[in-house]
């Protein structure tokens, strides 16, 4: 992949937050009164490596404080043309809840099995295996279970 961003806008980074056997996830303020799901993410600023603005934009959004793990991958988002960047994180200390709330609405540990009703669309595929690997598949739940997801 590309380490430059293809528009003029900075990257997106976003935290991929794990614990005990749940991922971190933020229903966001998008435009007009519509709510998203998400990863706690947010703009790269100057000088700003990816894994240091998703430890960043944790912490303000969520008040969680986290340490980055590693880079899980980067890609040109489909919809908004703009470079992402998803980073693997762990919990230090707080609990998660909404620190700015005029971004965010809600936040959530989410399961495994419930990660497609937060996002009925998919996720980014090396997030999506990234998650199966350090999360895994709830017992008896296999790849038949999740045909055409």
């Amino acid at each position: 992949m590309t380490d430059q961003p293809t528009t003029e806008q900075p990257g997106i980074s976003a935290a991929i937050i794990v614990h005990e056997d749940r991922v971190l996830m933020v229903r966001r303020r998008v435009k007009e009164g519509e709510l998203m799901w998400q990863f706690p993410a947010g703009a790269i600023e100057d000088g700003e490596t990816a894994e240091q603005a998703a430890v960043r934009e944790t912490e303000e959004e969520t008040g969680l404080i986290v340490e980055a793990i590693k880079l899980i991958g980067e890609r040109v988002h489909p919809k908004t043309g703009r470079l992402m960047s998803y980073t693997a994180c762990s919990p230090l200390e707080g609990e998660a809840h909404v620190a700015d709330e005029d971004e965010l609405d809600a936040v959530a540990w989410v399961t495994h099995g419930e990660i497609p009703e937060y996002v009925p669309y998919g996720l980014y595929e090396r997030v999506q295996e990234y998650l199966d690997e350090v999360i895994g598949l709830p017992e008896g739940e296999g790849e038949a279970d999740h045909a055409g997801n």
